[in-house]
């Protein structure tokens, strides 16, 4: 049984999930990709999968059931790779956890003009201000989304921030894998 706390509703339940799943795994993971079933649905269409995922004795309230992808290809931009991804419609949505560093607002005016992604990410990596931060971020079809942010100078249950506007543009390239 998880001890995410019970939240408003489904979506932001299936953030805290994944949240507190990439939380059990520690910190230096791959980004990794979830779709989100409609676990109703699954106990009906494929009871033996929700029996394995664990879903028999979960109450019978309306929820998401985020069940893990493939691994996410390191060689190739994270952007680059969502864009090739096309969902069935058994899948209600997706969500992707992954950490990133971060600078606070404060440090917005010392970023260096011109520099290249990739110089730019070494400076962010170097400055005495910088965060590890791990990101989940969670759409579905019919357009809501979710997130959960925690820092891991922070890392506990309790620090993390939620809301569905936290992560615009990976919400927004994560609602792209749903466009024809």
């Amino acid at each position: 049984m998880s001890n995410t706390p019970m939240a408003a509703n489904p979506l932001t339940r299936a953030v805290l999930e994944i949240d507190e799943y990439a939380s059990g795994l520690g910190w230096d993971q791959p980004a990794r990709l979830f779709a989100l079933v409609d676990t109703a649905r699954l106990r009906t269409e494929e009871p033996a999968l929700a029996t394995q995922l664990g879903l028999q004795d979960e109450p019978e309230a309306a929820g998401l059931t985020p069940i893990e992808q493939d691994e996410i290809p390191a060689d190739r931009p994270l952007d680059e790779f969502l864009g090739t991804i096309a969902w069935p419609d058994a899948v209600v949505g997706c969500a992707l956890t992954v950490e990133r560093l971060m600078l606070p607002p404060s440090a917005e005016s010392q970023v260096p003009q011109g520099l290249s992604e990739k110089k730019l990410a070494a400076w962010v990596a170097e400055h005495p201000e910088r965060q590890e931060v791990r990101m989940t971020v969670a759409v579905l079809r019919d357009g809501a989304r979710e997130s959960a942010l925690r820092l891991r100078e922070k890392d506990s249950p309790t620090e993390v921030l939620t809301g569905p506007d936290l992560v615009p543009g990976l919400a927004e390239a994560l609602a792209a894998t749903f466009e024809d």
